[in-house]
């Protein structure tokens, strides 16, 4: 009998795989066979829209600085002072509140940010909420520390957060409350009268845990890589106005197109009792878990191009097309208000056929039980619009399939 290598955890995990890379690498294995023109795939949200056009500038002048002593050396674990100031300006424009660098963390990309933030504050058993639908990494990036993630339904068919459900699911055991919006995989930006309520709820909680010796608060934690991706005059509400207790995470590899650059924040609320202590523990996991800062690079570029953002007419484009083929094809869907993802129903209860017959048009979606939501399939509008539109004959045959 032979000894793995690995934990049964990370066994387990591996077992079960994310959704997203098996259709991935299911496509890569189409378009050897089929060709890179007839493959179709919806896949992955790997933003394909270049960059802005000063990123050039901005790295050139980066590159003369970076031949100077220490150019490219080590900086604070936290990040670069003036890059952390520069990120707080930003967000107290975003989020409506006065912050400063000491409010700050950059970090290697949103993901880096919210497995520093668990790894503060989770022990073993500790539990976190999230609506599902939910992006799939979120229960490792808990579980790597022993914490529990308790998916709870939303409400199709535009998948607001059932508040209700979550209130109900809140034990002593809740540190936090995941929020994502705009939305992977649903595309639904959440109301501010939902956010307000929500952060209601986290307040009513602590409230009670502080009459309690010993007891620990709990956190809502914003997950916004997708915020500024927001159509038809959709606005998405700032978080952190809404309560003490709320914390922000994103990223600059959708708006800027600098997804491989991983840089990414973390940003706790001022008033949130004991701030420095929670700064300081983000800014030492993030250390301590191999990171030790965020790119160098990377953080100088952000820094940068802040007042700029890749062509959002381009996505809604695409997203505006996405919706005329699956409307035409018969597909039932939400019209996404933002993020670059479809979220459609399956015309079977069980989407994994649905999937299966969609493949043999050469058509690559990830089943909704990938985000924690049966029934559904999500389409990335991270393609070319040429790609959207070759695939309308492909929906319409496999369609037709459940018709029958």
């Amino acid at each position: 009998m032979s000894m793995s290598p690995v934990s049964p955890d990370i066994a387990a995990s591996m077992s079960s795989s994310s959704f997203i890379r098996k259709m991935f690498e299911k496509g890569l294995e189409l378009k050897k066979q089929f060709g890179e023109d007839s493959v179709c795939d919806f896949s992955l949200g790997n933003p394909d829209v270049p960059p802005p056009a000063k990123t050039r500038e901005v790295l050139l002048r980066i590159a003369d600085e970076a031949v100077r002593p220490l150019g490219l050396g080590y900086c604070p674990n936290a990040g670069i002072p003036a890059v952390r100031e520069a990120i707080a300006n930003h967000l107290a424009k975003q989020q409506g509140v006065r912050l400063s660098a000491a409010d700050v963390v950059m970090t290697v990309g949103a993901a880096g940010a919210m497995v520093s933030f668990f790894r503060a504050v989770i022990e073993p058993g500790d539990e976190v909420i999230t609506p599902a639908p939910y992006f799939v990494e979120y229960g490792s990036y808990c579980g790597h520390f022993g914490g529990v993630l308790r998916p709870v339904p939303s409400i199709p068919p535009a998948f607001s957060p059932n508040l209700d459900a979550i209130a109900a699911a809140i034990t002593q055991k809740t540190r936090a409350i995941i929020v994502n919006s705009p939305n992977n995989p649903t595309g639904c930006i959440y109301p501010l009268d939902v956010m307000r309520r929500l952060a209601d709820l986290v307040d009513r909680v602590n409230e009670e845990r502080a009459k309690i010796p010993g007891a620990r608060p709990l956190f809502l934690l914003s997950d916004e890589p997708y915020r500024a991706f927001a159509f038809d005059g959709a606005v998405v509400p700032p978080v952190l106005p809404l309560t003490k207790w709320a914390c922000v995470l994103g990223s600059f590899s959708k708006t800027l197109s600098l997804a491989g650059e991983r840089i990414g924040y973390f940003a706790a609320n001022p008033s949130l009792p004991d701030h420095a202590t929670l700064i300081a523990a983000v800014t030492l996991t993030n250390r301590t878990l191999g990171s030790v800062n965020a790119p160098v690079i990377g953080q100088r570029l952000a820094a940068a191009l802040l007042d700029e953002s890749v062509d959002l007419d381009v996505y809604d484009r695409r997203r505006r097309l996405m919706a005329k083929v699956l409307s035409e094809a018969g597909i039932q869907f939400e019209m996404p208000k933002g993020a670059f993802y479809f979220f459609a129903k399956s015309p079977v209860p069980d989407e994994s056929a649905f999937v299966d017959e969609l493949l043999k048009e050469r058509i690559l979606v990830v089943p909704g039980t990938g985000f924690g939501f049966s029934g559904y399939v999500r389409l990335s509008c991270s393609v070319d619009e040429r790609i959207i539109a070759r695939s309308a004959e492909g929906f319409r045959r496999a369609m037709i399939k459940f018709r029958s």
